[in-house]
Formats: C-alpha cells, structure tokens, sequence
C-alpha cells in the first residue's frame, strides 16, 4: 500500500481560498479549528485556490502544530506572479494580488513547492498533486495532451526524485476528469489521486468502472474532491465549477431528495458517506469555511444510514448496483 492520509475526513481549501464568495480570516481560521478539534488530520490546498490565499490561510494555523501529527497537501503546475488586483473571471471573489503561469517542468515543480512552502510556513509536504492538467480546463482544452506531455518529462521525474529523496511522501494528479489519471498510471508511478467531480451521488459511474480496478491493483488511492458536487447536494444554488446545470442534475437531485425524505435521511450525509464507503478512497475533502459546516461535515461521518436507504437508490437505478456503500458511520 502507498501513503494514505492519516484521516478519511479531510478539510479542502477551496472555500477558504474565497471560492465562490468572499469569507473573512478569522472564519476560515475558526473553521480550520473547529476541523483539528473534530479529529480532522488532513489538509488540502492549492496555489491556485485565491491564487496563493488558501495556502497562506491554512498555514497560518497548521504553522504551529506538530507537523507529525497531519497530512498536508498541496498542488504543482501554476507559478504564481505578483500582479495588483488581478482580473480574473472564475470562482475567487476578493482582491487577487497574483497572477500565473503554467509550468509543469522539473525546474517549474521544484519552484512551486518551493514557494507553496513559504507561504504556508511549514517545514515539509506530504502530498503533491499535478493540478488541472485534463481537457476540462478552459485555458487548455485540446492543448493538454501537450503539457502532459511537458509533465511526463520534467514534473512526473521529478516528483519521483523528491519522493525517493524522503522530501514528500507521495504524488499524483488532482484532476476533474478521469482521462489524465489513467494516463498518467500508463507513463509513470503515481501514489494518489485527488479526484474531483468524478464521484458522488450524482456521478461516479466512470470513477467506479474504469479507474477504481486499476487504483486497487496498483495498491494506489483517490482522495474524493467535491463530493457535495460543490454545494449542489446540500441545498447550495450551483453545480460544480461550471456556472451552469448539466441536463438531467436538478431531476437527480429531486429524485435522491425524495428517498432521502423517505428514510429521513439528511442527503448532504448521504452523499459525505457515498464518496468515503470504496476501500480505494483514502479520504474525503469537503471544502468548508464555517465552523459550523466543518461540525456538520463531522457529524455526517458518525451517522447510520439505514441500509434499506442504500437498496433503494439501487432498486431505483439512482446509483450504480455494484457501488459500495457504508454499513454505518466512519467515526
């Protein structure tokens, strides 16, 4: 087995990177609290989170604890620039003071680490994830075979370097769609892969059949991102990153409430305890900045969820037959 997470609850740093809205310091602190007095032990982030700011919020708390004690994750693949107010249109609300570019060589991996350690202000990096290298990314659509390519020669080496040399622990890709994780389980020797978007009660078919067997034989993992398909299955008013409701979702999700109701079940559970029940999935990252989410993400893990819930999602053709589910709570 590779490194795993030490929790399977996980906290991701998208909200407090100001993802969709802006949230205040001392929130997304308050929430980084409430997380470690929860049992949370995994953190992850990204440059590309706030273009630096969700680094800089979780260090700024993890800074002083015993760095033995947590995995922390971040990601490679944009170098970040001093700019005055970017302008960027997307999901970061608030002032940016960065913009970026993208570099995926060796050189280019080594200088993000480098830099994602100084705006944490920790001394080490468990994990890191090649990010958004995949065709959904609009800046590179059918020019990312290209910049895989760029990765398998210079960031894919390296990574393996710095993973023999003791300095991470482990590596993969952190991407919203399939194709790149079984590339890059084709061209080079992965860990983990954070898995966005791909697996939750809305959609998990092509995670489930066709990366999961590969994941298991390799002995690898998937950390799942999104598993509430960004707020949309816990009574948020978008789906995903995209802007936009994908044909057939608001019809899912009325029919997942239906049965939720049924059993009285509380879905944004449900869908918490879907994505955590494969023994491929090491840990699950809701995002959060309150803490009142990160309490209610943490009390979703200790609940049990009627067996009979599960059975008729399947009887109902709502989620796959062959789909693991939880036979009770996972805290």
């Amino acid at each position: 087995m590779r490194y795993r997470p030490k929790t399977l609850l996980g906290l991701g740093g998208v909200a407090i990177g100001n993802g969709f809205q802006i949230h205040s310091n001392h929130d997304c602190l308050q929430a980084m609290e409430a997380a470690w007095n929860e049992g949370v032990r995994y953190f992850d982030t990204s440059p590309w989170y706030g273009l630096g700011l969700s680094e800089r919020r979780m260090g700024l708390y993890l800074q002083d604890k015993n760095r033995e004690e947590y995995t922390l994750s971040t990601k490679i693949g944009r170098i970040l620039q001093p700019h005055e107010n970017f302008q960027l249109k997307g999901i970061w609300e608030g002032k940016l003071n960065a913009a970026y570019r993208y570099d995926y060589t060796a050189e280019g991996t080594r200088r993000s680490i480098e830099d994602s350690l100084q705006r944490m202000g920790v001394s080490s990096i468990d994990i890191v994830f090649i990010h958004d290298l995949s065709p959904d990314n609009g800046d590179m659509k059918d020019n990312w075979v290209n910049y895989f390519d760029e990765a398998a020669r210079g960031a894919m080496p390296e990574l393996i370097k710095m993973r023999e040399e003791g300095l991470i622990k482990a590596w993969g890709f952190g991407v919203n769609r399939i194709e790149p994780i079984l590339k890059a389980m084709e061209v080079s020797d992965p860990d983990i892969f954070l898995s966005a978007c791909q697996y939750s009660l809305i959609h998990h078919e092509d995670l489930l059949e066709q990366v999961f067997p590969l994941v298991e034989e390799r002995g690898l993992s998937i950390v799942v991102g999104a598993p509430l398909c960004a707020g949309f299955l816990s009574g948020r008013p978008r789906y995903l990153y995209a802007g936009y409701y994908p044909e057939g979702v608001e019809e899912k999700l009325n029919s997942l409430q239906r049965i939720a109701d049924q059993f009285k079940v509380d879905l944004r559970t449900a869908a918490l305890q879907f994505s955590a029940a494969p023994s491929v999935v090491s840990s699950v990252v809701p995002g959060a900045h309150s803490e009142q989410q990160v309490r209610e993400n943490a009390q979703s893990f200790r609940e049990t969820i009627p067996a009979e819930f599960w059975r008729t999602l399947k009887r109902e053709g709502l989620i796959s037959t062959n789909a693991p589910v939880p036979t009770e709570g996972f805290l």
